[in-house]
């Protein structure tokens, strides 16, 4: 996939960015040079590799599961900036 002035534009249109003109040229070799990066990884064999969330294994330390009494609800209200009846209070955002 070859990488335009046009598409660069595109891309930065739906992810809300300004790229000035004269840095468009940078953005597509840049991205060009990805995407010939990521060429060059899906033409390696991966026959019989399996997949990996991490590159190291790593074992989640878990901890006994324990029911406690946390009622901190005045504690943590005592940290918002605005509360009402018990609640956290926010400024209205939709109409």
């Amino acid at each position: 996939m070859s990488i335009t002035a046009d598409t660069v534009k595109h891309v930065a249109n739906l992810a809300r960015l300004d790229i000035p003109a004269d840095e468009v040229e940078g953005y597509v070799e840049q991205l060009s040079q990805i995407l010939g990066l990521m060429d060059q990884l899906n033409s390696l064999p991966t026959d019989g590799v399996e997949p990996m969330s991490h590159a190291v294994e790593m074992l989640m330390p878990a901890r006994e599961d324990v029911v406690v009494n946390s009622d901190a609800r005045d504690l943590l209200l005592a940290c918002a900036p605005d509360t009402e009846d018990g609640h956290f209070r926010v400024p209205k955002i939709i109409e």
